[in-house]
């Protein structure tokens, strides 16, 4: 199944769609041409109707005025850039200090808060998105185009591939940005989670990482083992007071290349489950503390403040390469 309709119109007159793709007696998936939004996604129980797990808004409005990026493409570079500058080749680039004096998540209007093109396959149960992110774009350099293909697998598989291309040096860091509840109600404090990670990034003050990278073991980030969300959340730790709960950077053990497993989560209530497998070379978890736990994010994608840092894995980009993410989310009773 795979159909299109209106959602909602802009302020400045610009029409946003709805793309609804799925399969019957399995995922059916609403996606928006407004910051290649998932706006829901209805997935079966163990013993139940499906449910969407999912947090987002039935209207536009709220995608515009006061959406914590729900459900999101996050660009040009998810995560925090301190002191929202970094330099290419020798030369200062000073990008928009949205989180002062840091830059977070693409700035004032990075990429979740455009409009972009789709284009259907019905054959494949895809949507693909493009756009042209222009040089300057939030203080980034080079034009930028760039291409998220959101498609449903066989089974119960949500793929999604991120591709772009420049014409000048630039960083480039895409994640996938939604709130996941697999209960589809309540908190997501006793979903059970797994992170195939043996190390993760302290942050400061600012939530911008100190360049350590920590071990987990024998700390509140350890989840190596299953662990509910809320089990460890008033431990005492540090670097919890400092974010409100998680929102730190897990480096994963086998990331980077190939597609591997990143995650894991359990719902006990409903039965649900969820396993996310990227080339990233990590995730961020956040534990939802802006919505009251109602939901966690775990976006795949590169280091924060990589720009900043030679140590961490590059982000840069330059003419002549592309740049190329694959993540998938496999539902499951």
């Amino acid at each position: 199944m795979l159909k299109r309709g209106t959602f909602g119109i802009l302020p400045d007159g610009t029409g946003i769609d709805v793309i609804t793709l799925g399969r019957a007696g399995g995922l059916e998936m609403n996606v928006l041409t407004y910051g290649c939004i998932i706006s829901a996604l209805h997935v079966p129980g163990a013993d139940g109707p499906a449910a969407n797990v999912v947090l987002g808004f039935d209207r536009l409005e709220p995608y515009v005025n006061a959406s914590p990026y729900f459900g999101a493409v996050v660009g040009r570079y998810a995560g925090r850039i301190a002191n929202a500058r970094f330099a290419i080749d020798g030369r200062e680039h000073r990008v928009s200090p949205n989180d002062p004096p840091h830059h977070v998540h693409g700035g004032f209007k990075g990429f979740d808060k455009r409009v972009w093109e789709a284009e259907t396959a019905t054959r494949t149960n895809a949507v693909v998105f493009r756009r042209r992110s222009v040089d300057g774009e939030e203080g980034y350099p080079g034009t930028l185009d760039l291409e998220v293909t959101y498609a449903l697998g066989d089974g119960n598989d949500v793929w999604m591939t991120c591709e772009a291309a420049t014409d000048a040096p630039t960083h480039v860091n895409l994640t996938q940005h939604s709130y996941f509840n697999l209960a589809a109600s309540g908190d997501v404090l006793a979903h059970s989670l797994m992170i195939d990670a043996s190390a993760y990034l302290p942050v400061d003050e600012r939530l911008i990482p100190t360049g350590e990278l920590a071990p987990v073991a024998n700390t509140p980030f350890d989840f190596r083992q299953p662990a509910s969300i809320g089990a460890r959340l008033r431990a005492g730790h540090e670097q919890l007071a400092r974010g409100g709960g998680y929102d730190h950077y897990f480096v994963l053990d086998r990331g980077g290349a190939d597609l591997a497993r990143a995650a894991s989560v359990f719902d006990p209530s409903s039965g649900r489950a969820l396993e996310i497998s990227t080339t990233e070379p990590g995730l961020q978890f956040y534990s939802g503390q802006v919505v009251g736990h109602r939901g966690f994010c775990l976006e795949a994608q590169h280091y924060p403040d990589s720009p900043n840092r030679p140590e961490f894995p590059s982000t840069l980009l330059r003419p002549g390469q592309r740049y190329r993410s694959l993540t998938r989310y496999t539902f499951s009773t």
